[in-house]
């Protein structure tokens, strides 16, 4: 059985691994690769190469490893095992994995339900990755809502446990900015002050740039992608957007958005197409943009406004909305 476990991580490793690339421009030592679906980029300077060779295997290996583990697609991942398991017996986890879980808890309480990390019968229900997709029924979406709620999710000690069969975790919108924040923490450990994480524009950014006070970051105009409508200073804070402006289906001819209110069970469809926050933690960032999409430009940016450290921007089709300081964060020349 431990064989068979750890094929998949060796697999993943691989692909990961794999797919690297490293180099160094104008003093900063870049590492491109891709996990978790997306482009990932880790940025750092101010030490020796032999320290920056080191430190991009350590978060190759450990964003390989993760992926591994917390993906729903990989069968012998961690959370699939839970999923599987579910209704049916408790799944051993260990430390990292009850972090994650901490945080969850945290975020559906913050978010009053708006996000909740056991969504995924819903997300199958309204998969918008299948080449004809079809308006899910009424009956349908009630079953598959039946099976959502975090708080109904048992924890003890090293363990946990679905209680109904069908209920399933799901980490998208918290899962790739956790990974951001720990390969941030992983260079601070090592004693690297000068790093940036993006992984699929989900970024934490330490000290600063080579000759600069911060890192700069740029966010994407929703109607216009490929562009950026205004550039971010950031030192030692994290940047998340939420978006539906590139995943999304058209079914009868109505769009429907790939990020669904697990209150409703239904997509959201509010006139947001995207939200970007500044915040402390990319998780946390990651956590309030997906929140404040779900919520809509209004109360999402309420929201935003009751986190300490946090500023965010709301856009949808014709307009954009900021918390008061937001701006403070923009690089105006």
């Amino acid at each position: 059985m431990v064989l068979a476990a750890q094929q998949p991580i060796q697999d993943v490793r691989s692909r990961v691994v794999n797919s690297a690339l490293v180099n160094v421009d104008r003093g900063i030592h870049h590492l491109t690769f891709g996990a978790m679906s997306t482009k990932c980029r880790v940025l750092i300077h101010g030490v020796p190469e032999k320290q920056a060779r080191e430190f991009q295997q350590q978060a190759l290996h450990w964003v390989a490893d993760f992926e591994a583990k917390y993906s729903r697609f990989l069968p012998d991942s961690l959370v699939s095992r839970i999923n599987q398991a579910a209704g049916e017996h408790w799944v051993d986890v260990d430390p990292e994995a009850e972090r994650l879980f901490s945080l969850c808890d945290t975020a559906v309480f913050l978010t009053r339900g708006a996000f909740d990390p056991t969504a995924l019968p819903l997300i199958k229900l309204w998969n918008w990755k299948v080449p004809n997709p079809v308006l899910p029924n009424h009956e349908a979406i009630e079953s598959s809502r039946q099976l959502v709620g975090w708080t109904r999710v048992q924890r003890r000690p090293g363990a946990i446990f679905l209680p109904q069969p069908g209920m399933a975790l799901d980490f998208g919108g918290i899962g790739k900015e956790f990974a951001v924040d720990r390969v941030a923490e992983m260079a601070t450990q090592r004693g690297i002050s000068h790093v940036l994480v993006d992984f699929g524009h989900d970024v934490r950014a330490c000290g600063s740039a080579p000759g600069k006070d911060c890192w700069s970051v740029g966010l994407e105009d929703p109607t216009k992608p490929g562009t950026c409508w205004v550039g971010l200073a950031v030192r030692n804070m994290a940047v998340a957007t939420s978006g539906d402006y590139v995943r999304h289906s058209l079914i009868n001819g109505r769009r429907y958005g790939h990020i669904i209110d697990p209150r409703t069970g239904y997509p959201v469809d509010n006139g947001c197409r995207a939200v970007s926050v500044v915040a402390s933690s990319c998780t946390m960032a990651g956590l309030l943009s997906t929140t404040a999409f779900i919520l809509g430009p209004k109360d999402g940016l309420q929201l935003i406004e009751t986190q300490p450290r946090s500023e965010g921007a709301v856009s949808t089709e014709s307009q954009r909305g900021y918390t008061r300081r937001f701006y403070e964060h923009a690089i105006t020349s």
